[in-house]
Parts: C-alpha cells; structure tokens; sequence
C-alpha cells in the first residue's frame, strides 16, 4: 500500500495533524470536517471523534491550502470537490451559487469529506487478462478509481500503450507510480479528453475515470468503434443499479463493454460479463 499521507497532512490546520497523524496513518479512509462539530475520522470498520471544534478558519485553510488557488481548482469547485496534491479528493458542502439553473460554485463552504487516496499495486492482476473492454463500477468510496489505476499500470507493463484521461488528477498524481506505457492527460473535460487522445497519441487504450454526464458517454460511443480499448468506471451499487440508470442507456444499446467488475464492500471485486447484467 502507498500513501501521499504527508501531502495529506500537510493541507490539514496545524492543531489537527498530529491526531490525524497518529489515529489514521495506516487505516483513515476519510476526514469529514463539519462547522462547529468534532473532527470524523471514518477508519476501517469505525469512526473516531477527534477532541476539538471545527472553525471556518479550519475549512478555509484546507480548502485554500489544497487548491492552492488555481483556477482549474476554482472550476472543479463549481462541482463539488477540490483534488488536493497526493490525489486526495476532497468534497465541498455549503453555500451553491446558481447561475442559468447551473450550480457555480460553493460561496461558503460548511462541510468537506477528504477521501484519502491509497494505492494498493497488484490488486488488479487477475483482471489484466481479461479480453474487451473493461468498466467498473461500484458506490462511492468502494475502490473503483484504486482498481482502475492498477488496472491501467498492469495493462501498460503487459505492452500496451494507455492513454488517461485524469479530469481531476486524481489517478495518478505526482509519485504515483504510471506504468512503462502509460500517457496522462488532465486539466480537461473527460468529453474533450477523450477525442484529444484518440486523435493526437494513437493509443491501445484508453481509460477515463467516472462516467457521470452524458457528454461522457458520447464520447466513449465515438470512441468505441475506432479500435481502441476502453476502460472506465462508474457509479452503481450493482449491475441492477447500472442497468436502470437512463444515462447509461445508450452504452448498453451499444454494448459497448463486453466486461463488469464489481466492487464488493471489502473492496474486493468480481468479474461478469456485461451481457448477464442486461
């Protein structure tokens, strides 16, 4: 298992780190910080309280301190979430400006969920065999963006050439380790991604990172038939789940994956093909 935990802390106000540091170094999967509440440390299996109040001073610095104030950090914020250096991930709840029906961004930010980022290489060895077109699913927080990364470096070692397109940079941040063959692209909309790189890097593959907007399924309908490999994942509790969802729709009319992993509650996963799961 790899970590940018010291990235992690170093986002977080100064009276928090140590705490942090010392209950969930090996185990946090998240940190929920909520105006006027304790600090949530969610481990594996439990949650622990840290002995302190949260302040808007505390939400201010993390969620400055983690954008560093760029403008690609102003953009995702509009959506929701900040990714912080180290690949974590960290949700935004407050305050929405809406403008033209559209949210704009978060005015004041109340609470965020910090989704701590660990690689854990080799977990998709048994899926780098599998022929086709992969998409993986599961609930959020379940593994899917850990698995699809193990998935793209054993892919990339085994020959062939993988394009990422890393929307958030969450994949693969600054030293996590790629892949021999492995080109990443971030900084831009899955949708543009995705005809930047069939266009521009001839590669074997291609891998995206949460399907959540039709825009993003056009794309990998334009994608699909040019013989290039796709790999993608998606949220779904199951294939019920995937299968029910109108947004999908037009990736099961085209059958476009042939392959499903499904993330179990463990963060393990198994394979079907997709035609069970119609």
């Amino acid at each position: 298992m790899k970590c940018a935990w010291n990235e992690l802390l170093s986002i977080l106000p100064a009276a928090m780190r140590s705490e942090v540091d010392r209950h969930g170094r090996e185990s946090l999967q998240e940190l929920r910080l909520r105006l006027g509440r304790p600090p949530e440390l969610v481990l594996s299996g439990e949650s622990r309280w840290l002995a302190q109040t949260v302040s808007g001073q505390d939400i201010n610095f993390v969620v400055h301190t983690a954008s560093k104030y760029s403008p690609w950090s102003a953009a995702t914020a509009a959506k929701g979430y900040i990714t912080a250096p180290g690949g974590h991930r960290i949700g935004l709840c407050g305050e929405a400006v809406v403008k033209d029906g559209e949210i704009a961004g978060i005015r004041t930010a109340t609470s965020l969920c910090i989704r701590v980022a660990r690689d854990f290489p080799g977990i998709a060895a048994r899926a780098a065999g599998i022929k086709g077109n992969i998409l993986i699913i599961g609930s959020p927080g379940s593994g899917k963006t850990t698995l699809l990364r193990d998935l793209i470096r054993q892919i990339s070692n085994s020959g062939s050439t993988v394009t990422v397109v890393d929307e958030r940079g969450e994949l693969f941040p600054a030293g996590i380790e790629q892949g021999r063959r492995t080109d990443v692209l971030s900084g831009c909309s899955k949708a543009q991604g995705l005809d930047l790189a069939l266009r521009t890097m001839g590669p074997s593959c291609i891998a995206v990172d949460e399907i959540t907007e039709s825009n993003d399924c056009r794309a990998l309908l334009s994608c699909g038939w040019c013989g290039v490999r796709l790999l993608a994942t998606a949220h779904a509790g199951d294939p019920k789940d995937f299968t029910s969802r109108p947004i999908y729709q037009p990736l099961l009319n085209a059958r476009i994956f042939e392959n499903i992993l499904i993330m179990q509650p463990d963060k393990s996963w198994r394979a079907e093909r997709m035609m069970v799961c119609q």
